[in-house]
């Protein structure tokens, strides 16, 4: 189930009122679909065609919604995208349950030829992070910057291992409230009315009446170490030949990524630098929005300044 238009609006102001989050004006996005091979991948279009793009992945166990308020934030200076990740939000599952880095580069890969995208700013959330890493390994020439929240080659398990605990829930509830509480014992930073609304873009409701998340939970839960080492190996590689000015976002209380991850990352990296935003845990982009929004306006206004063309 996602919002209607006129919930979605309200929604939008109320986020960024709760934020401290100017907007010029509230414009919904417009839905579109692409198909690569036998799947289906959903994304959100911002607007406007013209200005600078930026292309936003979301994390594990979300979807592109999760953007929401930093895209309509952003709309007057930048043409903002945001892809649901296979078995994520309106995107189709894998008929193979394949969610490999490999399998979400692909996609990826396919999101940006289809699009035609050229010098574009990449941000990625944790999972996003990890894909969008992965990607700028391969294609830096085609980026103008690179954003990577609370995620690189080095995580802490512990606290990846209780997100996994969250999201893996495949227990179906009788009520939205339900899931509202339970993600509210999992985060309390969060607003109760603006995360029902959040959720709704999350849920669906089975033909039972109960309710369940959308994403694809068949895989989660499980740690494979020698997949996670794979991806660690996968993604050091990455920051090898990743040449791109790059910024390195940290949520100050975040248990998944430390402080000195996000220096050990920034060091490593051609073009690398980190800041730390203040009030925000791993999900950096709900927690602290404002604060995101200003770093990420100073990196933009210096990589892909807003006169420059798409």
């Amino acid at each position: 189930m996602s919002l209607g238009a006129d919930e979605f609006r309200a929604h939008l102001e109320l986020a960024a009122s709760t934020a401290g989050v100017r907007l010029a004006e509230i414009v919904l996005p417009s839905e579109h679909h692409l198909v690569r091979g036998r799947m289906r991948l959903h994304y959100l279009d911002w607007g406007t065609a013209g200005l600078p793009p930026v292309v936003f992945l979301h994390g594990g166990g979300l979807n592109a919604h999760t953007w929401d308020l930093v895209c309509a934030a952003l709309r007057p200076e930048r043409h903002c995208l945001a892809l649901d990740q296979r078995g994520h939000g309106e995107s189709e599952w894998s008929p193979e349950m394949d969610y490999s880095t490999e399998s979400h580069v692909g996609d990826l890969e396919a999101f940006v030829e289809a699009l035609g995208l050229q010098q574009f700013v990449l941000v990625g959330m944790s999972l996003g992070g990890v894909n969008a890493l992965a990607w700028a390994g391969r294609h830096s020439r085609r980026l103008a910057g690179l954003v990577l929240v609370d995620v690189g080659p080095e995580i802490r398990v512990d606290g990846v291992r209780k997100i996994a605990a969250f999201t893996s829930e495949a227990t179906p509830l009788d009520s939205v409230e339900q899931f509202v509480d339970r993600a509210l014992a999992f985060n309390p930073r969060r607003n109760r009315e603006l995360l029902r609304r959040s959720l709704l873009h999350n849920l669906r409701r089975m033909p039972d009446g109960r309710w369940m998340w959308k994403y694809d939970q068949r895989h989660r839960g499980k740690v494979d170490p020698e997949a996670y080492a794979h991806r660690r190996n996968l993604l050091w590689s990455a920051v090898e030949t990743a040449t791109s000015p790059t910024l390195v976002v940290r949520g100050a209380q975040s248990d998944v990524f430390h402080d000195e991850d996000a220096e050990r990352l920034a060091r490593r990296l051609q073009q690398g630098r980190w800041v730390r935003i203040e009030d925000a845990g791993h999900t950096v982009q709900g927690d602290n929005p404002a604060d995101l929004l200003l770093r990420l306006r100073e990196f933009l206004a210096e990589v892909a300044p807003a006169n420059s063309a798409s």
